[in-house]
């Protein structure tokens, strides 16, 4: 069942793409997408996947819209607009002007940052659409009911409807701003597979590795652009430890205790021509300066040997171009490793008034108040971060951590 969803997941906004190319209706064509997935996840598992599984789906999904059309008041009319036609052979549908086997994906990848969608929602269906991610999913990454993101992606689906679903490329003046959502998009895809938001894996590495690939494509598309460069950059950087993040069974190792030498060279040698390449020309912008961090990160021998200073900078730069608690929290890391905990944890305090990020200050706090000698207190962070993650293998680490620091504090007597 694992390898069928491991076919299925890159193909659905593969296969999505086709059909709203043809059809419009882009929720419709979504509909009968996810009824051709559920179709595939039962009956493959059992009869083997076919030689051509885009075709299958492709197939299977155009008779669902269609059954869905007949049996509409309007039929005659809608199958009249989209000539219907027998599903049996995948051509080229109306207009069509691209071969059949074409990846649509990076087309469906702007369709769904339309501008008549609001920003967050183009994020959260494009998430869905594209990256795969179901509701719960995109609601924990942005920290919101799961109802609510529920309702956000149903308007999006419904802006998208009322402003035609047309499959043509964004307009110059439209594209920068849709690029910035899709540049956002892909980050997100990639953190909820570098670094799941729950479960008992730390790494969902299909998420992590399809958002590498639409980075590339994007990338291809536009390569003289710097951020799409230092996006790029800076998943290679990132996703290159991905093998050193966890032990043996599964178990978190946070990056001062990583074995270096499991880290992906050659990725991080690609990276680092990226950045360097991306920091040559142009403004800078957010993703340039975080992959500059990851760059520095990744070429240090050791913790010690990193070039916190430098660190500390560039986060003080990145929080001029997208300021925000959760560049305040790697900042007061930074900090810490250049001036001390206490330092650190002084700037942790600017935190609370703004916004409060969750386990990542909790965890951050404890580590630091460890460092600190502040044992008692400590633990109290550790255990209090370990009760706010849905991920398995964060929260073994947190109460480890905590257990660890309970040990070292004195008894009273």
């Amino acid at each position: 069942m694992t390898g069928v969803a491991e076919v299925l997941r890159p193909l659905v906004p593969q296969v999505l793409g086709v059909l709203v190319r043809r059809y419009g209706q882009f929720d419709a064509c979504e509909d009968a997408v996810q009824e051709a997935s559920l179709a595939a996840s039962e009956q493959w598992p059992a009869e083997g996947v076919p030689d051509s599984p885009r075709s299958w789906l492709i197939t299977v999904a155009t008779r669902r819209l269609t059954d869905q059309w007949r049996s509409e008041s309007a039929r005659r009319r809608r199958e009249e607009m989209v000539a219907v036609r027998e599903p049996e052979a995948v051509v080229a549908g109306p207009g069509e002007e691209r071969p059949p086997d074409s990846d649509d994906t990076l087309s469906l990848l702007f369709l769904c940052c339309h501008p008549g969608v609001s920003p967050p929602s183009q994020v959260a269906l494009t998430l869905r659409a594209v990256g795969g991610l179901t509701t719960a999913e995109i609601a924990r990454a942005f920290l919101v009911p799961e109802a609510t993101m529920t309702r956000r992606i149903t308007r999006a689906k419904e802006s998208i409807a009322a402003a035609g679903s047309t499959f043509s490329e964004p307009s110059p003046e439209d594209f920068p701003a849709r690029l910035r959502v899709v540049l956002q998009v892909l980050y997100l895809i990639f953190n909820e597979g570098y670094t799941a938001t729950s479960g008992e894996n730390l790494l969902r590495e299909e998420l992590a590795a399809e958002a590498i690939r639409l980075a590339r494509a994007v990338h291809a598309l536009i390569p003289g652009e710097g951020e799409v460069t230092g996006l790029l950059a800076l998943l290679l950087l990132t996703h290159a430890r991905r093998a050193a993040r966890t032990g043996p069974a599964g178990e978190l190792v946070p990056l001062p205790e990583q074995d270096r030498g499991r880290w992906d060279a050659a990725m991080i040698a690609e990276g680092v021509a990226l950045v360097r390449s991306a920091l040559g020309r142009g403004p800078v912008g957010p993703y340039q300066v975080q992959a500059a961090i990851a760059a520095l990160h990744d070429e240090a021998p050791g913790t010690e040997e990193t070039d916190w200073p430098q660190i500390a900078e560039l986060y003080g730069v990145l929080g001029e171009l997208m300021p925000g608690p959760v560049v305040t929290v790697n900042l007061a890391v930074a900090i810490a490793q250049v001036a001390g905990p206490d330092a650190g944890l002084a700037v942790l305090d600017g935190i609370d008034a703004e916004l409060d990020v969750g386990r990542r200050v909790d965890a951050v706090r404890a580590h630091l108040l460890e460092r600190a000698g502040r044992t008692a207190e400590a633990q109290e962070y550790y255990l209090k971060a370990a009760k706010r993650t849905e991920s398995g293998p964060e929260r073994r680490y947190l109460e480890e951590r905590a257990e660890r620091v309970g040990a070292q504090r004195p008894r009273v007597r």
